[in-house]
């Protein structure tokens, strides 16, 4: 299973996969008898997040719906870049067919950020009765660079009324170095927990640097913890830092 990035090379590996592309996409959507698709779903309703090394399994499964029952289904994942996925592990069991899909960031990815962003399924599923249905854009979902915040608040303890200085980086998977670097000029919400409370308050926004640096100010009033908390993107899932105790005099 990999992901083509080029238009040049937007084929897909082996003759199944082929097999796959070539009648669905010169149909478009389209439907031959009774046969409906119901239900889609990717990764269990997540968006798929893919670090630097670590492998990562996600199902796709499609529903439909015929009064001969289904027999077989074929489903594509496509995406920014010209990327593509597929696979050959797609099971049927009574209205259900399942796809499972393994991606090495290491080998599938094809040394590219580029394909992070929003995805999109292709299917098309086959009845015992010979009737079929295509569907391009089944369902969409997003297919992200793993990222991670780290937070800081010192003087550790503080008088009160005296500033705290908070820094921190937003940083994220690089699909072309295998490694976490910077995640630049993004918007960050510094939040506090006071002891004893429940919920996390937003107290300002802070505007990162172009190396995914944070770093602001604020005056010392109660013991509790401070974190930085980022919303995400489209390429980028949404992380929170832990929380790091300051304790005010």
């Amino acid at each position: 299973m990999r992901i083509r990035t080029t238009a040049a090379t937007a084929t897909v590996v082996g003759a199944l996969a082929l097999s796959v592309l070539a009648a669905p996409s010169a149909q478009a959507d389209g439907r031959h008898g009774d046969i409906a698709i119901t239900k889609v779903t990717v990764n269990g309703g997540k968006n798929v997040v893919i670090g630097t090394s670590a492998v990562k399994k996600f199902s796709v499964t499609v529903q439909a719906k015929d009064n001969s029952g289904i027999e077989s289904a074929d489903i594509v994942l496509k995406g920014p870049s010209f990327g593509i996925l597929d696979t050959s592990d797609i099971k049927c069991s009574g209205s259900t067919c399942t796809a499972k899909f393994t991606v090495d960031p290491k080998v599938d990815l094809y040394y590219s950020n580029g394909v992070a962003g929003n995805w999109y399924v292709d299917a098309w599923v086959d009845a015992n009765d010979g009737d079929f249905v295509w569907t391009e854009k089944a369902k969409s979902f997003k297919l992200q660079r793993a990222s991670r915040l780290s937070v800081n608040a010192a003087p550790e303890p503080v008088k009160k009324g005296k500033t705290i200085t908070v820094t921190g980086k937003l940083e994220r998977a690089n699909w072309e170095t295998f490694k976490y670097h910077g995640y630049g000029s993004q918007s960050v919400k510094l939040q506090f927990l006071k002891k004893g409370a429940k919920s996390w308050a937003t107290v300002k926004t802070v505007k990162g640097s172009s190396t995914g640096t944070l770093k602001t100010t604020v005056k010392a009033s109660a013991d509790g913890y401070w974190r930085y908390s980022f919303a995400g993107t489209a390429s980028t899932p949404a992380v929170s830092s832990t929380g790091d105790f300051v304790d005010v005099k």
